[in-house]
C-alpha cells in the first residue's frame, strides 16, 4: 500500500530503504513533508508518520544519534514562543507513568525553549520503543528506539466509519471496509478516475474508490443483487427493503454523485465497446465458498453444459452454467489487458490452497505487469493473495488468448477444486472429533 501511494504522490520507493519485517516501525526516505502528508491522507495500514531525528538499538545510541542531528533542522520547532509535548509509545510493553517521565527527562539535552502544553501543543514529539513481536518473551530493554516530530496520522478511522455493520445494503460476501480501502490504494485510485468492478455484488468496493473521488460502476450476473431484491443477508431480516441497493449505499456516505451505474451482465462476455475505458479494475471474484461462480449458459444444446435454469424475481430467467476458477481469472486478466488505460491497475483476490502454492501459478498476461502479491490467511491450509497488476503494453488481437500458449494456464487449473480443498480441513476436523468421541 505504501509503495503504491508513494508513486501516486509523485515519489519513488527505494529498495535500499530499511524494511524490518519483524517490527511495526519502518524508516522511509520521503523527499518532502508535503508528500508525507499526502501519503497519510490515504493510507489505512500506517498509523502515523514522523520526521525522524534519531534512532538506535539502545538509549545511548539514540542520544548519540540525536546529538548528531543538524541543529538548524531542530530550531524551527523549538522556539521560545512555541508550545510542545513529548509522547511515548511502546510496542509490546506497557510502562508506568514514572518510567515514562524518566525517559522524557533524559532528553533534557535537546534545546527545547518553548513551553510544555499537554492539551493543545503546536509541536508533538514522540519516543517510539520496540520491544519485539513476541508477547511471551518481552525483553527488559527495547531492541530499537526512535525519536521524531509527529507529522500526520493515517486514515484508520475510515475502517470504523465505513464499517459493513453499519452499511445499509450488504450481502453474504460484502468486503471488509479496511480491505476495500487497501485495494483502492493498491489501484492508485484518484479523483476523476473511472473504476470498474465486474463482480460488483452489493458494491462494497465501489464505496472506497468513490471516497477517493473516482466515478464508479460495476456489473454482476445476479439480477436480484443488482436490483436489491430477494432474501436479505442481514440477521433477523427476511427480505430486502425497497431502498436496499448499491446507489443507497453510496448515498449513505454522501458519495452518490460518483455513482455511474450497476448493470446485470456476465463478466465472461464483456458488454463494453472496444477501447481503453477504465483507470482501475478492482474486484473480488467469487471462488465458490459463499457464492457459486456462474456464467450465462444457453438453452441450445452444444453451446454450454447447462447446470440449471434459475427463475429470478420479476420473472427474469437466465441459464446458469459452471464457471471454473481458472477461467474466471484468465477472463479477468484478458479483460484488464483490453479495457484498462495504459498504466491502469487491476487489483483482485486470488484464492490459494497453501500446500500447493508457488508463485508460478499466479495467472499472467503479456500486457500486465505483476506489481505486488500480498497474503491474507483464511485457514491453516488456505489463504488468498491480493494481486496488483499494471497495464504496461497496448492490447493487440494476438494477445487475446496468449495465456494458453505458455505454461501459466495449466498450473492454475488445479485450483478449480479450491472449494473442496477449502472445506477439506473442516471435513478432517469433524472426522477427528467423531473418532475422539467414540474412544
Amino acid at each position: 500500500e505504501i509503495t503504491s501511494l508513494l508513486s501516486l504522490c509523485g515519489g519513488q520507493f527505494s529498495g535500499e530503504q530499511e524494511i524490518r519485517v519483524n517490527s511495526p516501525f519502518w524508516i522511509l526516505n520521503i523527499p518532502s513533508e508535503e508528500m508525507a502528508r499526502g501519503l497519510m491522507k490515504r493510507t489505512v495500514c500506517a498509523k502515523s508518520i514522523f520526521e525522524l531525528w534519531g534512532h538506535g538499538r539502545c538509549a545511548e545510541e539514540l542520544y548519540a544519534s540525536l546529538k548528531s542531528y543538524p541543529t538548524d533542522k531542530m530550531v524551527p520547532y523549538l522556539q521560545s514562543d512555541s508550545t510542545y509535548k513529548v509522547h511515548i509509545h511502546t510496542f509490546n510493553k506497557t510502562l508506568t507513568q514514572a518510567q515514562k517521565i524518566k525517559k522524557i527527562d533524559a532528553l533534557e539535552f535537546l534545546p527545547f525553549k518553548g513551553k510544555v502544553n499537554l492539551k493543545n501543543p503546536e509541536h508533538i514529539f514522540w519516543i517510539l520503543e520496540d520491544y519485539g513481536m513476541n508477547p511471551n518473551d518481552v525483553p527488559e530493554e527495547p531492541i530499537h528506539l526512535y525519536f521524531g516530530r509527529w507529522i500526520a496520522d493515517g486514515q484508520r478511522e475510515l475502517i470504523e466509519s465505513y464499517s459493513v455493520k453499519k452499511r445499509h445494503f450488504i450481502g453474504n460476501t460484502s468486503m471488509d471496509a479496511c480491505l476495500s480501502f487497501i485495494m483502492a490504494n493498491h489501484g492508485r485510485v484518484k479523483p476523476n478516475d473511472i473504476v470498474y468492478d465486474p463482480f460488483v455484488g452489493t458494491g462494497g468496493l465501489l464505496i472506497s474508490s468513490a471516497h477517493f473521488g473516482a466515478y464508479v460502476c460495476g456489473t454482476d450476473i445476479d439480477y436480484n443483487t443488482i436490483h436489491g431484491l430477494g432474501k436479505a443477508s442481514r440477521k433477523n431480516q427476511k427480505w430486502r427493503g425497497p431502498d436496499e441497493n448499491i446507489r443507497a449505499n453510496l448515498r449513505q456516505y454522501g458519495l452518490e454523485k460518483y455513482y455511474l451505474d450497476a448493470l446485470v451482465a456476465d463478466s465472461s462476455r464483456p458488454i463494453w465497446r472496444k477501447g481503453m475505458l477504465f483507470d482501475a479494475i478492482i474486484t473480488d471474484p467469487p471462488y465458490g465458498i459463499r457464492e457459486a461462480p456462474r456464467r450465462m449458459g444457453s438453452r441450445e444444446t452444444g453451446k454450454e453444459t447447462v447446470k440449471s435454469v434459475e427463475r429470478s424475481t420479476e420473472n427474469h430467467f437466465f441459464v446458469s452454467s459452471s464457471y471454473h476458477l481458472s477461467d474466471i481469472f484468465f477472463d479477468l486478466l484478458k479483460f484488464g489487458a483490453e479495457y484498462l488505460v495504459m498504466g491502469g491497475r487491476l487489483v483482485y483476490w486470488l484464492p490459494i490452497y497453501k500446500p500447493e502454492y508457488t508463485e508460478e501459478i499466479i495467472p499472467r498476461h503479456p500486457c500486465l505487469k505483476l506489481i505486488s502479491n500480498c497474503e491474507q490467511m483464511l485457514s491453516s491450509h488456505t489463504s488468498r493473495r491480493l494481486i496488483t497488476m499494471e497495464k504496461v503494453k497496448e492490447f493487440k488481437d494476438q494477445d487475446e488468448n496468449s495465456y494458453l500458449l505458455d505454461g501459466q494456464y495449466m498450473p492454475y487449473r488445479g485450483h478449480n477444486s479450491f472449494r473442496e480443498k477449502y472445506f477439506s480441513g473442516v471435513t478432517k476436523r469433524i472426522a477427528k472429533e467423531e473418532k475422539d468421541n467414540q474412544k
